[in-house]
């Protein structure tokens, strides 16, 4: 049925979600995971194998499982993980197995992938050999399920785990759309990551004859908040988390709508120079936006900050605009209902509700890796990880917690193509951190304090290596 007039009419896809019933059972560690060969051989029990609660699933015997072999066999989006890696990042290879795509249970549509018209949309990997561990990650932005392919999958498949991914129930601009009221389509996403975790877990148990003994959340930006949300909702489907510079939500900020109108208001200024520059830089560097990064702030301010304020804010405000969808594209200030104008701690109580439905606390219940780059733009460092590392603190949680600020990172890695000289890609500092956290549940050394890991002077190996210190 067509949407009335005006603001499109929200779905209630909440209520179509099913998850699957009882506690997944957390069985021992091992240290570091080692693959070994499971019993069967290649693809075994592929015909036995049920996605709990999945309204429908493909199973498919593949020789790659990584994008060495997916994207020629279509068991990928390139796409969707464009621009979210370095260009010269390694592929692993070698990694056979079987994948199930599939979707669960939902009312909204605005993944088309495979042709189904149909959100909450996920994949499975299960690789021949297993190491015994279970990695689930939720996807960047408002991407879809294969968004993590490239930066966290390979590499995970290559060492041994299993590995499940969402769309988070609803994906691309429109996002906003699903839902009855504000923050039901963010919502959403906390959901569908916990019900793939219970469905995946099943999975593995079929496939491997046991249950994993370890199961690891990770996620970039969107999906470093999923891993947040998950260790402080959830931590007993989790042995531990690596967020990578995850979205932070606190009803009285900071939060997206507190730093990026500042920043939509001072930019045009800044950049159009004369006596007004010097003044709109100081608010720039006010809003949290660091010193040092302003060979970034042209992008972001064409490509991110302003969609991203408006896309959000009509998810969790709709009534700011009244009728009309996610606002008027770079509007200047002093315009009706302008994004650019927009001031959250004015705006009424139930907007504040709309984030605290969604909002982090810093109370996590098992181990987590926060990484955070210093030169970040989008989530700028000082307005997000720095803030949920005191809120950590505040906790009373810290012993369950490292925190990695990246000297030289920014939100998006691609970036670095662009500016070698002047950024450190993420990428291999996530594996370092992964591997950290592989050592810390598993019994052996902890992870170096919490600190910030200088940008070395010797910069060949930036696209392999990533020191995070010693313990």
């Amino acid at each position: 049925m067509p949407a009335a007039p005006g603001r499109p009419a929200r779905r209630g896809s909440r209520r179509a979600v099913r998850l699957v019933a009882g506690a997944a059972l957390l069985l021992g560690l091992v240290a570091v995971p080692t693959a070994q060969a499971r019993e069967g051989g290649h693809c075994a029990r592929q015909a036995s194998l049920r996605v709990p609660g999945a309204a429908h699933q493909e199973v498919s015997c593949l020789g790659e499982l990584t994008t060495a072999g997916t994207v020629a066999s279509g068991h990928t989006d390139q796409a969707d993980w464009a621009g979210l890696t370095p260009a010269g990042l390694a592929v692993p290879s070698g990694v056979p197995g079987i994948q199930i795509d599939g979707y669960f249970p939902d009312d909204s549509t605005t993944n088309t992938n495979h042709g189904w018209q149909h959100d909450s949309q996920f994949v499975i990997r299960l690789p021949d050999r297993w190491n015994g561990g279970l990695v689930v990650a939720g996807s960047p932005g408002n991407r879809e399920q294969y968004a993590n392919d490239r930066a966290i999958s390979d590499w995970v498949l290559s060492r041994g785990y299993a590995f499940a991914a969402t769309d988070k129930g609803n994906t691309g601009l429109g996002f906003h759309r699903d839902g009855d009221r504000p923050g039901e389509a963010i919502a959403e996403w906390n959901e569908r990551v916990t019900q793939l975790t219970r469905a995946a877990r099943t999975v593995v148990a079929q496939r491997y004859r046991e249950r994993p003994r370890h199961t690891l959340m990770t996620g970039m930006s969107n999906g470093g908040y999923l891993v947040r949300w998950q260790l402080e909702n959830h931590p007993g489907l989790y042995d531990g988390g690596v967020d990578w510079e995850g979205t932070l939500w606190r009803a009285d900020g900071p939060n997206l709508f507190t730093f990026l109108p500042p920043a939509l208001t001072a930019y045009p200024r800044y950049a159009a120079g004369g006596p007004g520059a010097a003044d709109a830089h100081r608010e720039m560097l006010a809003a949290g936006f660091p010193a040092g990064s302003e060979f970034l702030w042209p992008y972001h301010h064409q490509y991110y900050w302003d969609l991203t304020q408006r896309i959000y804010r009509e998810e969790l405000d709709p009534g700011f605009d009244g009728a009309a969808e996610a606002g008027t594209p770079f509007c200047a200030p002093g315009t009706p209902a302008c994004d650019t104008d927009y001031d959250y701690a004015s705006r009424p109580r139930e907007v504040h509700r709309a984030v605290d439905r969604i909002a982090l606390t810093g109370r996590i219940g098992k181990p987590l890796i926060t990484l955070h780059g210093t030169l970040d733009v989008l989530l700028p460092i000082g307005e997000d990880s720095d803030v949920y590392a005191r809120m950590v603190r505040d906790a009373g949680r810290e012993k369950l917690f490292r925190y990695y600020r990246i000297e030289g990172g920014t939100h998006t890695d691609s970036l670095y193509d662009v500016f070698p000289d002047r950024l450190r890609p993420l990428t291999p500092c996530h594996r370092s951190a992964f591997t950290a956290l592989e050592s810390w549940i598993g019994g052996g050394p902890k992870p170096a304090p919490s600190r910030t890991v200088a940008l070395p002077a010797d910069r060949s190996g930036l696209l392999t290596d990533c020191a995070l210190g010693r313990g």
